[in-house]
C-alpha cells in the first residue's frame, strides 16, 4: 500500500473579506470631465431650485453669483497651493487677487486700454509683485512669514483707501468702464460669458495646481511642508522652492481678480482687507488642504453661503421665529461661523473626507 501527498484544496477566502473592485472604478478619471461639461451647459438649463437660487439657473442674477463662487473656488484652490500643499501660511493672499481687480479697473478706466492688453499686464505684474514680496517674505518663517505677508497687504490697501495718486477712486471704489470692453461680455444678456470666463479660470487654477503638484517640483514642496530641514539635507534650496510656489500662487489669485472685476463691473476697498485672506484659510480649511478638490468646494460653498445667507436672515422665516433664534440667524457670519465650527469638529480632513468617513457607513447599509 503506496502512501501519495495530496495536496490540500486552498483555503476559501470568505466574500466578505474579498475585495470588490469598485462598480464606477474606470470611469472615476473621467469624472472631472464630466463635471466640467456640465457645469459649461448648466446656462442653457431654466430649472428653477426655490430657496437655493432666486430664480432659474439660466436667469443672469443666479449665473452672477454661479460666477462668482467659481472664481473664489479657483483662488483658494490657488491659496492652497501655499498653505495646504507647501505649509505657508500667508496673511496677505489678498493683495495679489486686489492687484488683478485694480491694475483691470485702472488699465481700461483710466489709461484706455484695450481689455486684452490690460489683462495681460495686470496678470503679469503681479506675478512679478508676489516674486518681488515673496522674496522679501520668504527670508523669514513661521509666524514672522505670516505677519510680514499681513504688512504687505496692508499697504495696499492704505494705498487704495487713500486714493493713490487718485487712481483707485477711495473708499468710494472704482466702476468699469465698460466702453472699452468687447460687446460679449457687457450687458445682463451676456452674464452667461462672464459665467464661462469664470468656469475656464476655475478648470486653469485646477490643471495648473494638480500638475505642479505631481511633478518633482510639488513633490519637494509636499516635502517642504512635511520636514523643511529633511529638503535641505538632500542639497536642494527650500527658499527657491517656496519662492515658486508664492509666485504661481499671486499669479493665479491676480488672474482671478481680472475675472473678478468683470463680473462685478469695477473694484471696491474691500477686497483689499485681511478678512478676504482670512477667508481663504476658512475655505481652505472646510474644503480640506492639500486635496485636490476640497478648496474648490470649500471656497464655491463659503461664498455661496455669503451671499445667500443675507437673503435667508431678512425673511419671514426667520422674522417670525422668537428674538432668541431670530437675531443670531439674521446674522450670517454667526451662520458661518456655526457651520464652520460643526464641519471642523464632525469632519476634521474637510469636505474631501466626506466619501472616506461615511463610506464604512455605506457599506453596512449595502450589507444583506
Amino acid at each position: 500500500m503506496t502512501n501519495s501527498m495530496v495536496d490540500a484544496p486552498p483555503a476559501r477566502v470568505p466574500d466578505e473579506l474579498t475585495p470588490r473592485p469598485a462598480r464606477w472604478a474606470g470611469l472615476r478619471p473621467y469624472l472631472p470631465l464630466v463635471a466640467l461639461l456640465v457645469a459649461a451647459i448648466l446656462p442653457y438649463s431654466t430649472v428653477n431650485l426655490p430657496g437655493i437660487f432666486e430664480g432659474p439657473l439660466n436667469s443672469p442674477g443666479t449665473l452672477q453669483l454661479l460666477a462668482i463662487c467659481l472664481v473664489v473656488g479657483g483662488l483658494a484652490a490657488g491659496y492652497d497651493l501655499l498653505f495646504g500643499r507647501t505649509g505657508m501660511l500667508s496673511f496677505g493672499h489678498a493683495l495679489y487677487f486686489a492687484a488683478g481687480v485694480y491694475g483691470t479697473d485702472i488699465l481700461v478706466t483710466r489709461a484706455g486700454l484695450p481689455l486684452w492688453q490690460a489683462g495681460l499686464l495686470t496678470v503679469t505684474g503681479g506675478t512679478i509683485l508676489a516674486a518681488l514680496l515673496g522674496a522679501v517674505a520668504l527670508r523669514t518663517v513661521g509666524i514672522a512669514f505670516a505677519m510680514v505677508t499681513l504688512a504687505f497687504a496692508q499697504v495696499g490697501a492704505i494705498l487704495v483707501a487713500r486714493d493713490f495718486g487718485g487712481l483707485t477712486g477711495g473708499e468710494e471704489g472704482l466702476p468699469l468702464d465698460v466702453s472699452g470692453l468687447p460687446a460679449a461680455l457687457v450687458g445682463v444678456t451676456n452674464t452667461v460669458n462672464l459665467y464661462w470666463l469664470a468656469l475656464a479660470y476655475l478648470a486653469l487654477v485646477v490643471f495648473v495646481v494638480h500638475r505642479v503638484s505631481g511633478s518633482p517640483t510639488g513633490r519637494v514642496l509636499a516635502g517642504l511642508r512635511d520636514d523643511e530641514r529633511r529638503i535641505g539635507v538632500l542639497g536642494l534650496d527650500p527658499y527657491r522652492f517656496k519662492l515658486v510656489a508664492f509666485t504661481l500662487s499671486g499669479g493665479l489669485a491676480a488672474a482671478g481678480g481680472v475675472v473678478y472685476c468683470l463680473i462685478v463691473g469695477g473694484a471696491s476697498p474691500h477686497i483689499t482687507s485681511s478678512e478676504l485672506t482670512l477667508s481663504l484659510l476658512v475655505m481652505v480649511v472646510l474644503g480640506g488642504p492639500g486635496t485636490r478638490w476640497g478648496p474648490v468646494l470649500g471656497g464655491v460653498l463659503y461664498m455661496y453661503l455669503d451671499h445667500r445667507l443675507t437673503a435667508f436672515g431678512s425673511s419671514d422665516a426667520v422674522n417670525s421665529l422668537p428674538a432668541f433664534l431670530s437675531h443670531p440667524l439674521s446674522q450670517p457670519l454667526f451662520v458661518l461661523g456655526t457651520v464652520f465650527i460643526l464641519a471642523v469638529y464632525f469632519f476634521p480632513g474637510g469636505l474631501a473626507s466626506l466619501r472616506t468617513r461615511l463610506h464604512p457607513l455605506l457599506h453596512s447599509l449595502r450589507r444583506p
